[in-house]
């Protein structure tokens, strides 16, 4: 497996491929990677000759400096796990920070038609400036022809497909399905900071989700939220930060049922860790 960690290196090399015909797959990571990054880079290997995956924990989309400190770092666990997938198709891109941005560790300001401003935008600072910011940047120096991203972070996704669509960036943006523990819990790689303790409850958020979904058919969004409000203050271990239910499209907090496409979005803390989860509901 080539690992770069040079920009200009790995562009010359990827133009060397593409130069010959190669598809070029993209799945971008910030490390501690689990059979969630698996299914992406498994996904991506399926549709293209090579797949580069990043390793980079991005300090513009941290607004907590203690958790870009405590964000969980093993190069050589991921080059192992990455390894079992392919030894000569996955091309892996470990770069500095000073090489992704320089001198100068600042975000790019980004308007995603207000896409930017719900949910994790609401409760995180800057954090999509710091995400556009990085993919942008990831984008011009890969050149993929696809990237791999988890509806995990739906909201996310949503923005990246914003900001190649108002960018006119050549690549096309690929939503898989969230990867889950048996017992129900999404994958992340926060999970490995969860306590013993915290990681057995953990699973409750996804059974929350799963029976908000059932009650979606007959009862009101108001009556949703207030009935999963009451569900974790049942739960001592958990905190919940938000349950929102909105539209796919434009990520709105749904105010009366239509025929749009809807999901429910939550936020819940175990301890100091934060974790998010998502559902369709219809």
């Amino acid at each position: 497996m080539k690992n770069f960690q040079n920009k200009n290196e790995l562009s010359k090399y990827i133009g060397n491929l593409k130069a010959n015909g190669s598809s070029i797959g993209f799945v971008p990571t910030m490390g501690a990677l689990h059979k969630g990054h698996l299914s992406l880079v498994d996904k991506g290997l399926s549709e293209n000759n090579f797949v580069v995956v990043s390793i980079f924990v991005n300090p513009t989309q941290f607004d907590n400096q203690d958790d870009l400190d405590k964000y969980p770092r093993d190069l050589s666990a991921d080059i192992s796990l990455l390894q079992t997938a392919s030894k000569d198709k996955i091309i892996l891109y470990t770069p500095t920070v000073e090489d992704i941005y320089g001198n100068h560790i600042v975000s790019q300001s980004f308007t995603f038609d207000g896409l930017e401003h719900e949910m994790e935008g609401a409760f995180r600072s800057g954090h999509f400036d710091g995400v556009g910011t990085v993919v942008k940047r990831l984008f011009e120096i890969v050149t993929p022809d696809a990237a791999y991203f988890g509806e995990k972070d739906f909201q996310q996704l949503q923005i990246i497909k914003k900001l190649v669509e108002l960018h006119q960036l050549p690549v096309r943006i690929v939503g898989c399905p969230i990867n889950r523990a048996d017992d129900g819990l999404a994958m992340s790689s926060r999970n490995e900071r969860l306590t013993p303790e915290h990681r057995s409850v953990a699973p409750f958020i996804y059974e929350t989700l799963n029976t908000a979904k059932s009650k979606f058919g007959t009862k009101s969004a108001k009556n949703i939220s207030e009935w999963v409000t009451q569900q974790f203050k049942n739960e001592p271990l958990l905190e919940l930060e938000y349950f929102i239910i909105a539209d796919v499209s434009t990520l709105k907090p749904i105010k009366r049922k239509s025929k749009k496409t809807y999901r429910a979005f939550i936020a819940v803390y175990a301890g100091d860790i934060r974790l998010i989860d998502n559902i369709a509901l219809n």
